[in-house]
């Protein structure tokens, strides 16, 4: 950058050479043209920052569709084999079971196993809720609408 005493000199010297007729003529040029300048900078500067901010965005995308297409793929390998997703895979060295553990292991389907009912249910025979419903010997025999109080 010029210091001011040698923009004094140029301006002198600019002066001397075109004359003080064609100075004002010459500053307007100058000013035009400096405004053209700058504005074919800030032009260039918009565009190439508009570019990067497509190239960034366009790596975001590229990089959401890849983590998408990895999840939609472990989600298809699950539905493929939901067992696989949920239970660990034994070890290619671990030894085989015996066939007695072998076949402690539950089937494939859902097992249900019937549970003893504490409450006899309306249907049973007779025989089945008077097994259940003695009362005990110290019990006193007599419901509870009969029994006198103390």
């Amino acid at each position: 950058m010029l210091s001011v005493p040698h923009m004094i000199v140029v301006f002198l010297v600019i002066l001397v050479v075109f004359g003080p007729q064609k100075l004002p003529e010459l500053a307007r040029s100058f000013g035009k043209l400096m405004a053209e300048f700058r504005k074919a900078s800030g032009d260039f500067r918009n565009a190439f920052e508009e570019e990067m901010r497509d190239l960034e965005r366009q790596a975001r995308i590229a990089e959401l569709k890849k983590q998408v297409a990895e999840a939609s793929a472990s989600v298809t390998n699950t539905i493929k084999d939901p067992l696989s997703a949920v239970t660990p895979a034994a070890p290619a060295d671990a030894p085989a079971l015996p066939e007695p553990f072998a076949a402690s292991y539950p089937p494939e389907g859902p097992v249900v196993s019937p549970v003893a009912e504490a409450v006899p249910r309306l249907e049973a025979p007779a025989a089945e809720t008077a097994t259940q419903a003695e009362p005990s010997s110290t019990e006193n025999t007599a419901s509870h609408d009969q029994r006198q109080p103390a």
